[in-house]
């Protein structure tokens, strides 16, 4: 990727993070969304922009309400800091952002994190594994299209469902069994909070069950009669946690 590119990368992404900021209902809390996925420390972004770690937490806990130009710094630090540590967060989430495909129908990141029982009830889900963590927190979801995921991802690829960080709902829709998508899951370095299935499923592979409590994930099915529903009642979601 040449030094223009690179560029546009970054202008890019650093629009989409002020945006999420500016236009959530507490920017406190998203602020401290993204500092905590790009892993930095409030003592390393208060040195970053030259100020004390309290100042950092008065803007998280929303005691101060930041401006345009101090979100705009507060986003040019992240990406710095990012920058020199090798820009391996930057360049997950291009890869997200910027290359679209289609087995990947719907991708959002929450402004403030919901409960996983919060999805489980917006689309209908019926538990079947991980009932007590239904209130771990998720920060988004991904809605994946599971057979063009299994013929087309390779294992270094799969990671880019999780988008901006792992702590989402993965929901996985033209689904028979269940057991390929646990399968992955399984495999997978990253965990999802919360796996949500949707297809023709008569029944749920007893081995997709038991990968669940094994991983100690969350597993629902989406009685939800249509994909379009279910991609709609999370829109809905979506929405409502930016109210």
């Amino acid at each position: 990727m040449g030094m223009a590119a690179s560029e546009s990368v970054r202008e890019i992404i650093s629009t989409r993070i002020a945006g999420e900021v500016v236009l959530s209902p507490s920017p406190g809390s998203t602020m401290r969304k993204w500092r905590t996925l790009l892993e930095v420390s409030q003592a390393e972004l208060a040195e970053e922009l030259g100020c004390s770690p309290s100042v950092i937490s008065d803007y998280e806990a929303g005691r101060r309400s930041p401006g345009s130009g101090f979100i705009r710094r507060f986003v040019e630090a992240l990406l710095n800091i990012d920058a020199r540590r090798g820009g391996r967060y930057m360049g997950q989430l291009a890869r997200i952002y910027l290359q679209p495909s289609d087995i990947f129908i719907d991708l959002r990141e929450f402004s403030t994190p919901m409960a996983v029982r919060e999805v489980v009830e917006a689309v209908d889900g019926e538990v079947l594994a991980g009932g007590s963590a239904l209130d771990r927190e998720v920060y988004g979801y991904t809605v994946i299209d599971s057979i063009k995921a299994i013929q087309t991802l390779s294992g270094l690829e799969f990671y880019r469902i999780f988008g901006a960080t792992s702590e989402r709902a993965l929901v996985f829709v033209g689904v028979s069994s269940g057991r390929s998508p646990m399968i992955a899951v399984k495999i997978s370095p990253f965990k999802p909070r919360v796996v949500v299935l949707h297809g023709p499923l008569r029944s749920v592979d007893p081995l997709a069950v038991s990968l669940a409590m094994g991983e100690n994930i969350p597993l629902a099915v989406s009685r939800k009669p249509s994909q379009e529903e279910l991609v709609s009642s999370l829109l809905e979601l979506y929405r409502a946690a930016r109210e």
